[in-house]
């Protein structure tokens, strides 16, 4: 006797939704945990160093979390106002931050009180980063300067004052300790080299930038500002390469992921895109609220994005090796004699092993099917429509008795109840191209069945009123369709005359001669 095939649910992807591998890798991630913070999350840096831990700036403190940890596991409120630009020095063991009152406070990670604090700026300072030799810290301010600090000493050692508008944005090399690279609301981004002491290439944005963020190998730049990512070529003198405008509003922040090099953007549209090597948007993260910050872990293990609502949403990445524990119970194993049973017997050569036939398990309408009630495998399969909104499994069921040839009799003998529940499904997915034969031929086995009792339920008859009115627009969309395509036809072969077929095929010189001779 053979044995009974279980129902195969066919996936049907959604209408121009395209699965890659970039899909794939970035839809690998938990749910995003929400984490509110005190005012809106301004910055967001990433330890350089395992396990990674991550400062986060903002209102007055920056705090610093762990990759699991949905509390700070060190904070420091040594700001009377709003801090800015917290980040971690290539060791992880020092943080800088600037501040609205124009102060640059440096702490140590493991402490609470501020170990240096620099004083000059008049303004608030936006941006602070450590340059790579890690004895120096740069800082951008709205007073239009940015300058060079040393750590040590906490003096002032160099400051630059050629931009005309706030500085928001400044990005330090990490190859020659004497770049880096600043952005500023004068639609002007800068590359300076301290050893000249000044800029020595200059781009435009042509908006205000908020963001600036190097390549690995630091011959790309990209800088983000209004609606746009521009990339720039450094080895050839900041030739831009690529200008993008995938956002509907100001894009505030840019980072890259470690993995596979792929350039991610967050901005006040409440959208996080992800770029592949082409700058070609291969994904897209939505969240609550506009974003003003964005960072990924090094090892791409956690993505954090901060809001202007105060949320901080932090997504870790899904293993599929370490699978949850079971909570609330306990799962007994198997006992000591299930593993040392037959252990000891090693098998000869012209031994015949048997097989262990394996138990199949049944989904309920798969059991319901086995025994041939075609009906209540149908109801099984409209419950789990209603449960979950998702028709792969009631089609498919559908599909089943449809071969089977038991189709009609699993429609046959219904109530208002049930029968509303089918047309109603129909109403819902009859329109979508992927379904719409399978449960057109559904719809006409109603109508033989019913047609004669429909007038005695009031229900069904409006409900099926309404199925006809959505198949007649159904039809007439069609129908224009069909219209547009004959026009667009028409148009294609207008665009292409016979005399430019036949010019193209002539070469260039005896077109020459004949416009010559005439």
């Amino acid at each position: 006797m053979a044995s009974f095939r279980p129902t195969k649910i066919q996936a049907c992807p959604k209408l121009g939704e395209k699965v890659t591998e970039d899909t794939l890798y970035w839809n690998n991630y938990k749910a995003a945990i929400q984490i509110k913070e005190f005012g809106a999350v301004t910055k967001i840096d990433f330890s350089p160093l395992p396990p990674h831990n991550y400062a986060v700036t903002a209102s007055t403190r920056v705090q610093v979390y762990g990759p699991y940890s949905q509390e700070p596991i060190r904070s420091f409120t040594r700001f009377r106002d709003t801090a800015y630009g917290g980040s971690f020095r290539g060791d992880g063991k020092l943080i800088v931050a600037g501040s609205e009152e124009g102060l640059i406070r440096l702490f140590d990670v493991s402490g609470r009180v501020a170990l240096r604090q620099f004083t000059g700026h008049t303004k608030a300072v936006r941006t602070t980063s450590f340059l790579s030799d890690g004895f120096r810290v740069l800082s951008g301010s709205d007073d239009l300067s940015c300058r060079l600090w040393d750590v040590a000493s906490a003096t002032e050692l160099n400051s630059f004052t050629e931009h005309t508008d706030y500085i928001r944005t400044a990005v330090p090399s990490k190859l020659n300790p004497e770049l880096f690279v600043t952005g500023s609301y004068d639609h002007t981004v800068k590359v300076f080299d301290v050893r000249s002491g000044g800029s020595v290439m200059t781009m435009q944005h042509g908006h205000p930038v908020e963001c600036l963020l190097l390549y690995p190998s630091e011959a790309l730049l990209v800088s983000t500002g209004g609606r746009y990512v521009k990339i720039w070529d450094l080895l050839k003198g900041g030739q831009q390469l690529v200008s993008l405008k995938n956002h509907h509003k100001t894009v505030t922040c840019a980072c890259l992921s470690s993995t596979h090099n792929r350039l991610l953007t967050g901005s006040l549209d409440r959208h996080v895109k992800v770029y592949n090597s082409s700058y070609k948007v291969v994904h897209n993260f939505d969240s609550a609220a506009s974003i003003l910050s964005l960072a990924v872990a090094p090892d791409d293990e956690v993505i954090a994005v901060g809001m202007t609502n105060g949320v901080l949403s932090v997504r870790h990445r899904i293993h599929k090796e370490n699978k949850e524990p079971m909570i609330g119970r306990r799962r007994r194993g198997p006992a000591y004699r299930v593993f040392v049973k037959g252990k000891n017997f090693t098998p000869k050569q012209d031994d015949f092993l048997v097989s262990k036939p394996v138990k199949q398990h049944l989904q309920k309408y798969d059991k319901l099917l086995k025994s041939f009630q075609v009906s209540k495998a149908l109801d099984t399969a409209l419950q789990i429509w209603k449960r979950t909104r998702k028709p792969d499994v009631l089609v498919a069921v559908i599909m089943e008795l449809s071969r089977r040839g038991t189709l009609k009799n699993a429609l046959a003998g219904r109530n208002e109840e049930s029968l509303s529940k089918i047309i109603n499904f129909l109403l819902k997915h009859i329109t979508d191209p992927r379904f719409s034969r399978q449960l057109l031929a559904v719809g006409d086995m109603l109508l033989d069945l019913y047609q004669q009792v429909i007038p005695q339920s009031p229900v069904v008859q409006r409900l099926l009123q309404r199925l006809m009115e959505l198949m007649g627009r159904e039809a007439e969309l069609q129908q224009e369709l069909l219209q547009v395509l004959g026009i667009l036809d028409t148009l294609f072969a207008s665009l292409t005359p016979k005399a430019e077929v036949l010019s193209l095929a002539i070469p260039p010189a005896s077109q020459e001669a004949q416009l010559q001779a005439s």
